[in-house]
């Protein structure tokens, strides 16, 4: 008889003084024949940090979709490339909140390794009713990410 098998859960990253950070380790399948990471994965990890960060906040997204109420969608994304990452690279994805309207979040990410910003991607998401209208997001979500911009500044 063998022991059960344990269950590790996923790192959600850090949050620190307005920014949350989200580790990422580039496989061989996020390259592409040169050998540098595949530029679209770049929104993956940005996504999957922007993921993390709802969790981090107590944002419930499924919840959320399940009950009718809606989710974010993004509405706008811009990214600036500095330099390449590799294989085996150790990444980080630095996220902060830069607005915070009705409807919709404003985030800046940074794809570092080392100290180094690799990428620059600037995305606003907005709360969108199951219709695919935009609608004011929930006002505990809304407290969230107030909360969370205020820390930058502390």
């Amino acid at each position: 008889m063998g022991t059960a098998t344990p269950h590790i859960q996923p790192t959600q990253g850090i949050l620190d003084a307005g920014k949350h950070y989200f580790p990422v380790r580039i496989y061989y399948e996020d390259t592409d024949l040169s050998g540098m990471v595949y530029h679209a994965n770049y929104l993956r990890y940005c996504e999957r940090a922007r993921s993390s960060l709802l969790n981090m906040l107590g944002i419930d997204q499924r919840a959320a979709i399940e009950a009718g109420e809606g989710n974010y969608a993004v509405a706008e994304a811009n990214m600036r490339f500095f330099a390449p990452a590799r294989l085996d690279d150790s990444l980080t994805v630095q996220t902060e909140c830069v607005e915070l309207k009705a409807a919709s979040v404003r985030l800046a990410q940074k794809v570092l390794r080392g100290e180094d910003c690799l990428v620059e991607v600037q995305v606003r998401v907005g709360f969108v009713a199951p219709n695919g209208r935009p609608r004011r997001q929930p006002d505990l979500w809304r407290a969230a990410f107030s909360e969370f911009f205020a820390k930058e500044s502390e």
